[in-house]
């Protein structure tokens, strides 16, 4: 029988210490960052599952505490802006009020709407509708009395 042994990922602090991977410790951040926000169930699950398998695709064992922060406010920026700046506070540390305006000001910048890479077909075209028109059916108009129908 063949053992798989995994190694601990560590998370490289900005001081230098190592200490290794918490879910538990991600969990308690994002479940703070989402307090009273009306998210489904599941979803912070969810992020966490994403975060790991970010983290274990890099194939590495040690990965800086900035990138495992960025990777989260990532994922709270598409899922919740307010759970997002909770987070984004606490990890950038915002010194000032200039500093946290900055952000929601960044936020509320209107989003570029995704574009269709050139060698990519666009799954709808635009001009087109959705469904096609349907045809009314009228009624044929009568032939006069005394000719046969053709």
């Amino acid at each position: 029988m063949e053992l798989v042994q995994s190694r601990a990922l560590m998370i490289v602090k900005s001081d230098g210490r190592r200490e290794e991977f918490n879910r538990d410790k991600l969990w308690s951040s994002l479940t703070k960052a989402c307090a009273k926000r009306p998210l489904p169930i599941g979803t912070l699950e969810k992020v966490i599952a994403e975060i790991e398998s970010v983290l274990a695709d890099t194939g590495k064992s040690e990965i800086p505490a900035r990138a495992l922060g960025e990777l989260v406010m990532e994922r709270l920026k598409e899922l919740d802006r307010v759970a997002y700046i909770r987070f984004a506070s606490v990890y950038r540390d915002f010194r000032d009020i200039e500093t946290f305006k900055e952000e929601i000001e960044a936020l509320l910048q209107p989003r570029t709407e995704p574009t269709v890479p050139d060698n990519q077909l666009p799954l709808m075209e635009e001009d087109k509708p959705l469904l096609p028109k349907r045809k009314r059916r009228g009624r044929k108009p009568l032939s006069p009395p005394g000719r046969p129908k053709s």
